[in-house]
């Protein structure tokens, strides 16, 4: 019997014990009568790409009888190395936001996608068509190495092609091995009764038992969620010091020799709770292209045993290198890896592109970038993009990339499909991304409200008109060609990254925020809390104010989280409010 100060495992922990690696009951819930899942299949489902949710426009309303509403819809998520995928495996994807979605695909800011309002009784057949396109929701989410981000722009150079590839290695590598996706989604998803039959017993586990299931995650998987991206100096455009584990691509002649390793950084907090903070990731070691997998292994191990498997708050691994410094962790990776590991190259972050507009991709094709507003592809009577999208996808079917900024890439384009291409954007009423202001082109916004069950207030719903609001006033200040980043989430996990850009926006309370400056387009300085609990409508104003003052007092070409991180809080609330903290 453990003693009293031996922490206990926390209820999740719990369920992936005894789960016979992921199996759970989700296989026997599926098919009973009921809208949802119990608790324990929902922590699992998470590592099966699919979240249990409930409409927020609905919740708390009631029928005619009196009786409270509760319309449980799931998300189901795709995992995309790299965001990349085809025209025909998109075109399928939006087929099936139609079919049984809510009419909207969403781009996440891990390069994946995302159907919403799928109901109980569509889960099995939207996993299993998602399959068919060769693509899968499995690992999207979950205790385990998620979506693998990298540099999604199709340049036909060696560091690209090379960083893709290590992309691809990584999430071949570290996907979890237990047959329990295959049996539960795979099989015959009409009736149920493979499933049910296939989970029966641990002895159905695709050949393997015992600990033997999982050699990198063992019985009970990560003690939270991981995640990996790749990037390089130049272009951080996937946000790597955010990740538990950034790769930072090593360029010498030309050729990409190996990867910097940045370990524990990530987003969320809990406002109420000091233990929790956001953190951005520390420079590890050094690694060749032939290391990079057993040393991310190595690393992942760490984390699995020695991670806070009590409380999921502070499970993630930035805790844990907070706790022993980065020098013992270091100590501990190379005991894991078997062999001592060199100092990081000095190589450091230095500029960040968003792959919109037009480029030569340098095989004598082009590829396109173009902004999509907070990911959501939808139509509207003004607005088709689904209608534009699947009309250029079946013309002239081009690679598609997905952007961690939201956006989507059309890659392999011929050079006189061009103008025919913008023309199809045009006439279904699609700006053209180099008609779209900074502010807006450089802004993203979690999903929140309506579909997401963690979120305090509005994110993507409320962020285009505060910056209809914010173009005009920047307009007016003549800084409408100032670039910065916005980015807003409608609770303070921070699924959109908004803790290290100029300007964070987090939900704290309904229709108030907690604002956010100071950070960098970059990526590599965390922003300070300007004000709390600022309520929706006078966020903008607020923000007004900054620029007021920073177009006064900014020093030549500072940028305008450079200037807020100058200045600091005491001189933006003093010369802003006319009161210092």
């Amino acid at each position: 019997m453990a003693s009293e100060k031996t922490p206990q495992p926390s209820a999740v922990e719990v369920f992936k014990h005894d789960s016979l690696h992921l199996r759970g009951e989700i296989a026997g819930e599926l098919v009973d009568e009921n809208d949802f899942f119990g608790k324990g299949s929902i922590q699992l489902l998470k590592h099966h790409g699919t979240y249990q949710q409930d409409d927020r426009d609905v919740r708390g309303t009631r029928d005619e009888d009196g009786k409270r509403i509760k319309r449980f819809i799931f998300m189901v998520r795709s995992k995309i190395p790299s965001g990349i995928v085809t025209s025909e495996q998109l075109l399928a994807q939006l087929d099936l936001c139609d079919e049984i979605g809510n009419s909207t695909l969403r781009i996440t800011s891990r390069q994946g996608l995302q159907l919403h309002g799928v109901l109980k009784s569509d889960l099995a057949i939207s996993i299993q068509r998602i399959n068919e396109t060769q693509l899968t929701t499995w690992g999207a989410c979950g205790d385990i190495n998620r979506n693998v981000m990298c540099c999604p722009a199709p340049y036909k150079d060696q560091p690209h092609v090379q960083m893709q590839k290590t992309a691809m290695d990584l999430a071949e590598h570290f996907a979890p091995k237990t047959g329990a996706y295959h049996d539960i989604w795979l099989t015959d998803t009409d009736t149920g009764e493979k499933q049910l039959a296939a989970c029966d017993s641990e002895a159905t586990l695709s050949g393997y038992t015992g600990d033997d299931v999982e050699p990198i995650y063992g019985k009970q998987y990560l003690p939270r969620k991981f995640k990996m991206g790749i990037a390089l100096p130049e272009d951080n455009c996937i946000d790597l010091y955010t990740h538990d584990l950034g790769l930072l691509g090593i360029v010498r002649d030309g050729k990409l020799v190996g990867y910097n390793l940045i370990v524990g950084g990530g987003q969320g907090r809990t406002p109420s709770a000091e233990k929790t903070f956001p953190r951005l990731g520390d420079p590890l070691t050094f690694v060749t292209l032939e290391q990079v997998l057993d040393v991310a292994a190595a690393i992942v191990k760490v984390q699995r045993d020695h991670g806070n498997r009590s409380d999921r708050k502070v499970a993630r691994m930035k805790y844990l290198i907070h706790n022993w410094g980065i020098e013992k962790f270091k100590s501990k990776v190379e005991e894991y890896y078997g062999s001592s590991l060199p100092d990081p190259e000095p190589d450091v972050a230095h500029e960040v592109d968003d792959h919109m507009g037009w480029h030569e991709q340098g095989d004598g094709n082009l590829f396109y970038g173009l902004n999509v507003e907070n990911g959501r592809i939808k139509d509207t009577d003004t607005f088709k993009l689904k209608t534009a999208l699947r009309e250029i996808c079946t013309q002239f079917n081009p690679g598609i990339r997905l952007t961690a900024h939201q956006s989507i890439i059309f890659s392999d384009v011929a050079p006189e499909n061009r103008d025919a291409i913008e023309q199809i954007l045009r006439v279904n009423g699609i700006p053209l991304s180099e008609d779209i202001s900074n502010a807006r082109r450089w802004s993203m916004a979690c999903v929140a409200w309506p579909t997401c069950g963690l979120s305090i207030t509005e994110s993507e719903r409320a962020l285009p008109s505060m910056i209809d609001e914010l173009e005009s006033a920047l307009d007016d200040l003549g800084l409408s060609d100032e670039r910065f980043t916005l980015r807003m989430t409608g609770c303070p996990n921070g699924c959109a990254r908004p803790y290290n850009p100029d300007i964070g926006l987090v939900g704290r309370a309904k229709d108030k925020y907690t604002v956010f400056v100071g950070g960098t387009a970059i990526g590599n300085r965390l922003s300070f809390i300007h004000k709390d609990l600022v309520p929706s409508d006078e966020v903008v104003p607020g923000l007004v104010k900054l620029f007021e003052y920073f177009k006064s007092d900014r020093q030549d070409g500072e940028s305008f989280g450079d200037f807020c991180h100058r200045q600091g809080n005491d001189n933006l609330l003093a010369h802003v409010d006319g009161q210092a903290v």
